[in-house]
């Protein structure tokens, strides 16, 4: 591990200490029984087998929507379309495990692939846009999780909407389509180790293939990289639509881990939350599933706050700006980092001189 990475990590940890301390100051302001609070937030999701299950369940989604981002916004291009993939992945999913009639494990496989290739269109099209039109990618992918919440609207409403359910939701989805729970008292399930598999794949993808490391020189810097021979529009379109089909696959396993119908009336924020994830992991889809883990330990923690004591869970929310501004700010820890490159500098010179 190079002193860059360690700096990183550091920064993060620190960053993340001072939001907690931060939080935990506000708490004791605004709370009749601080102390109470703070214990709930950090250990409640440790008391029970359920509530850790809930750590993990909300763990899974980010992971993936976490990977999904890391790879697009490594080739520097900002799509945020992640948002609406996921959505119609959920979508699809139900669509496709509705209308077919596969046999056990190959159905819920075929599922996801189907929900993976529908995400890959929604942050294709942004960037196709971008390479055909020079559109804005920030805002022509803000617009396209938009359209496909209304379009997933109306095909919920007017062809999977079931008639005899109390509101409005789609069938149920077949049973043998459906990821049933790997441990019994939660509703963990075999999506986890397919995210985790997800972010395994991403890391290799990106750190050990030629591809990926055109994909990364692309991001830092694309007039070199286009000096350099690579191709820089197939690079990026590569990234966005790899991303998406990430992102469209979270959205299928979600939707058959989690649910039995589609109930989605509303964009989830998964999208949203994948910035969160990918600032704190630096881009790096190894350590995407360690952000996820935080973040949800920290939404199950305030959960449980908010039901045993006065304070609310909008604390998290504070929380997570705090740690971004600190993670993000060029300026933090700079003095710290430039004495590492100047150390490191005399001891290579020493070293020379040596020899």
């Amino acid at each position: 591990m190079n002193s860059n990475t360690k700096l990183n990590i550091l920064r993060t940890l620190l960053a993340v200490f001072i939001a907690l301390l931060i939080s935990f100051g506000i708490i004791f302001l605004t709370s009749e029984e601080p102390v109470k609070a703070i214990v709930q937030l950090l250990t409640g999701p440790l008391q029970s087998q359920r509530r850790f299950g809930n750590v993990i369940e909300a763990m899974i989604p980010l992971i993936f929507t976490g990977v999904g981002i890391s790879i697009m916004f490594a080739a520097n291009e900002i799509n945020l379309a992640g948002e609406g993939a996921f959505h119609l992945g959920g979508l699809a999913a139900t669509y496709f495990a509705l209308n077919t009639a596969l046999p056990p494990v190959i159905s819920p496989l075929a599922t996801i692939i189907v929900a993976g290739l529908c995400g890959m269109i929604v942050t294709g099209i942004p960037a196709l846009m971008k390479i055909k039109t020079e559109s804005d990618v920030l805002v022509s992918s803000l617009m396209m999780n938009y359209l496909i919440l209304y379009f997933s609207t109306y095909i919920l409403s007017n062809i999977l909407r079931d008639p005899k359910a109390g509101a409005v939701v789609s069938y149920a989805v077949p049973s043998v389509t459906q990821f049933g729970t790997i441990i019994s008292g939660t509703r963990i399930h075999i999506g986890l180790f397919i995210a985790l598999a997800v972010a395994v794949l991403a890391y290799v993808f990106l750190y050990k293939t030629k591809l990926g490391y055109e994909l990364r020189v692309t991001g830092e810097n694309r007039e070199f990289a286009r000096y350099s021979g690579i191709n820089v529009v197939k690079i990026t379109l590569v990234s966005q639509l790899v991303g998406g089909t990430i992102f469209g696959i979270g959205g299928g396993v979600e939707l058959l881990g989690m649910y039995n119908r589609f109930t989605w009336t509303s964009l989830l924020g998964y999208g949203w939350d994948a910035i969160i994830i990918t600032t704190l992991a630096k881009k790096n889809p190894i350590y995407v599933p360690f952000a996820a883990f935080f973040l949800a330990y920290l939404r199950t923690g305030a959960s449980i706050m908010s039901r045993s004591t006065d304070v609310v869970t909008e604390i998290v929310t504070i929380t997570q700006g705090i740690i971004i501004l600190l993670v993000v700010a060029e300026q933090f820890l700079s003095k710290y980092k430039h004495k590492i490159i100047a150390r490191e500098a005399k001891a290579a010179l020493v070293e020379k001189e040596g020899e």
